[in-house]
């Protein structure tokens, strides 16, 4: 197992005719009633890793929160199907999860979502929608994010089993559903089928709710820009981290979720 690091970030530098189709489009779907802070977290994270253009599509109630903290991002209520074909039209990566639940609504976006073929991370709730599924899915282009508990509920068995061999929980998800699994926690793990690399940075006062939420939406930002999924796992992992060890040096033992936003900007 290989120790992750970066240096420098290996992001290409932005050129002088650059505008924003050029740095890609994400679409981050979520945010179930009570759950809408989770997605916009996301969302604020993909743009703020780079991408050129961040829609979100949550539920009608989070709309306003959305573009009050974040105007930049586009915001749709999400209440019909029709909807659905607008809004996969244009993106080119997908981030699902933070906030989704597991109402019937929950299900509808997860189900149309799997539908599209563009790279995606699949978190959160996405991934306890997963664990439920009766279909066999299994797709090399997405980034699992499981926290011990949801990679226990996804492999069948207890969080303690998932604890007790991090590794090899974290090859016995990628050999189930493919792609780059994303084993979260203390020394986070970034697993493809050929290689496994182990963050040795982060710290204590990112225990905290939505520090998840901000990681799943860097990798989908890194994705929009063209980064495989075992590079946008990678280098978000690391600079999620990094920048959680800049925070917690400059703020102190605990954190909110956000707080990272500013220390991450220099990583890119």
């Amino acid at each position: 197992m290989q120790a992750l690091d970066f240096n420098p970030p290996l992001l290409k530098p932005r050129l002088n005719d650059s505008h924003k189709g050029s740095f890609g489009h994400v679409l981050a779907l979520g945010g179930d009633h009570g759950f809408g802070g989770a997605i916009i977290m996301a969302a604020e994270a993909a743009l703020i890793s780079g991408a050129g253009m961040v829609s979100l599509g949550t539920r009608s109630q989070h709309t306003t929160a959305a573009l009050t903290r974040c105007p930049e991002v586009m915001a749709i209520g999400l209440e019909s199907g029709e909807q659905f074909d607008t809004i996969f039209r244009n993106p080119n990566a997908l981030i699902l999860g933070p906030g989704l639940g597991q109402s019937e609504w929950s299900h509808g976006v997860f189900e149309r979502s799997l539908m599209a073929t563009k790279a995606m991370v699949i978190d959160a709730d996405a991934l306890n929608l997963l664990a439920q599924s009766e279909i066999s899915l299994a797709r090399e282009n997405w980034v699992l994010t499981p926290h011990p508990a949801e990679a226990g509920r996804l492999l069948g068995v207890a969080t303690l089993e998932v604890q007790a061999d991090r590794l090899a929980a974290a090859q016995k998800l990628q050999n189930k559903f493919g792609g780059v699994v994303v084993l979260k926690g203390s020394r986070t793990l970034v697993v493809d089928s050929d290689n496994a690399f182990c963050c040795e940075l982060g710290n204590p006062a990112m225990s905290t709710a939505g520090m998840g939420d901000v990681l799943s939406g860097i990798i989908g930002g890194l994705l929009a820009q063209d980064l495989s999924s075992m590079q946008a796992a990678k280098l978000a992992v690391w600079a999620h981290a990094k920048a959680g060890d800049l925070a917690a040096r400059a703020l102190g033992r605990h954190l909110r979720a956000t707080e990272i936003f500013p220390f991450s900007r220099h990583l890119w």
